[in-house]
């Protein structure tokens, strides 16, 4: 069954069709889903999603757009959440440089405490880099991430910039990215990244691969990207689900 390693269905995009669209995951292969908290009221939701839905799992986090909203009150109920059975990891969490807002040394600030929680707690991290590249290495690598252990997600970078993750032991989020016609710095990377350190996500209802590009995405679309890692890496489409699934429950200690 596919793993899927990286959704946000307490997304309002799934507000009309949520309960009919997770209850149609099994028969179309869907075995797993790791919800990822965005916000403290999407960690929140995740949580009543994954008390709802046996097969979902969450993330507990602020998203670097948002850490705005964090406090000292926040990060405590964050550490509160953590302690939930069905949470796996701290995330998603990060550095996203692409608006003007929130500020870099807020971004940073919120970026480092909340890698010191998922030290605490004893959990993951779900890594959201984005034209960040630089600060965000450099602020993990300040703060031995590779103690702490995740995996960035939507990876987006070079092989250069993998082979450093790689040295921390970190995972790779794959998505409907790797289906575009000018992703080719990202279909190198895949290539040179051991088949042992791939997950599959959609980090839905965002980013739709090929041929559903520009549409709503969801954990149903994770086929197309499973056959384009297994053309990259010149196996079967069965041995990217069944490793990338492998990769997942080891990851998240399920």
């Amino acid at each position: 069954m596919i793993f899927e390693s990286h959704a946000h269905y307490d997304d309002e995009d799934f507000d009309a069709d949520r309960e009919e669209l997770l209850a149609s995951l099994a028969e179309h292969g869907i075995g797993t889903v790791i919800n990822i908290g965005a916000s403290l009221a999407g960690s929140e939701a995740t949580l009543k999603l994954s008390e709802q839905y046996p097969f979902i799992y969450g993330a507990v986090g602020v998203h670097p757009s948002e850490v705005g909203e964090l406090t000292e009150e926040g990060i405590a109920r964050l550490r509160s959440l953590c302690g939930h059975e069905k949470v796996v990891a701290v995330g998603e969490i990060g550095l996203d440089y692409h608006y003007p807002e929130p500020a870099v040394s807020v971004q940073k600030e919120w970026f480092e405490r909340q890698l010191a929680l998922a030290r605490e707690v004893g959990l993951p991290v779900v890594i959201h880099s984005r034209e960040a590249a630089k600060d965000t290495l450099e602020i993990m690598q300040a703060h031995r991430a590779g103690e702490i252990g995740g995996v960035v997600h939507c990876f987006s970078y070079t092989k250069e910039m993998a082979r450093e993750y790689l040295d921390m032991d970190y995972y790779f989020g794959i998505g409907g990215v790797i289906t575009f016609k000018n992703a080719k710095k990202l279909k190198e990377a895949v290539q040179y990244i051991p088949m042992d350190r791939i997950l599959l996500e959609t980090d839905s209802p965002y980013l739709s691969p090929e041929p559903n590009r520009g549409g709503r995405n969801s954990s149903l679309n994770l086929p197309y990207v499973a056959s384009a890692v297994a053309e990259l890496k010149g196996i079967s489409y069965e041995e990217v689900v069944e490793s990338t699934e492998r990769n997942a429950r080891r990851l998240f200690g399920l």
